[in-house]
């Protein structure tokens, strides 16, 4: 792909950057972790329509992500620049169609990106390049990456809504995807989100606990 041969300087410099960064977490110390909530974060309401539509949002501005539609969503964070992640955009394509092609599973879970250390113009490039169904966002200066708690590239999260619509962390992966693998990728967030018809008393259990919570401190 022409992303990999046109780094350039600032490429260059911005893997250089992540790199450092990602030195700097243990993947044991890291503050997401299962059961814990998500940071609230702002990301800017697409400008196509079609993106709009698959997460329920209109307007302009920005939106959370406790505001997109459906039940679960699963969240690439990555870095355009960053070969891994480069290698995994074909896992998580192949992930996005078996999602938006099983009539049970298409309105109950979503996929977004957040690209780490990219600017805008690197994002719509990269997604025209690599053909991505799914909204990806940019993170040029590194707000969110510090808010997710610096993690290593690329990440992957699985949110889930309990009964008030609030999220919390049921999956976390720190290693890439293959596009092999996308099948079972796919099968351990199902079972994480509880949707795959097995027993996930623990998702289940902790989301009513987290409800519970919310409504006795209200």
């Amino acid at each position: 792909m022409a992303i990999r041969k046109n780094w350039g300087v600032k490429g260059m410099m911005t893997l250089s950057l992540l790199i450092g960064l990602s030195s700097q977490v243990s993947p044991a110390n890291l503050p997401l972790m299962r059961g814990g909530s998500p940071p609230w974060i702002n990301l800017p309401v697409p400008i196509n329509q079609n993106e709009k539509n698959y997460l329920g949002i209109s307007g302009k501005g920005y939106f959370r992500i406790s505001q997109i539609k459906g039940k679960a969503l699963i969240i690439k964070i990555f870095n355009i620049y960053c070969p891994s992640c480069q290698s995994t955009t074909l896992a998580m394509t192949e992930v996005y169609h078996k999602i938006q092609n099983d009539a049970e599973f298409r309105d109950q879970i979503k996929m977004i990106g957040i690209c780490v250390g990219n600017s805008s113009n690197e994002v719509d490039f990269f997604k025209e390049s690599y053909r991505i169904p799914f909204p990806i966002f940019p993170d040029e200066d590194f707000k969110i990456h510090k808010a997710w708690g610096k993690v290593r590239i690329p990440y992957f999260i699985g949110t889930l809504k309990d009964g008030l619509g609030n999220c919390q962390i049921v999956h976390t992966r720190s290693q890439g995807v293959t596009k092999a693998e996308a099948e079972d990728f796919l099968a351990s967030m199902l079972e994480s989100f509880g949707l795959n018809g097995k027993d996930s008393s623990w998702t289940k259990n902790n989301l009513d606990a987290s409800a519970g919570h919310e409504m006795a401190t209200n």
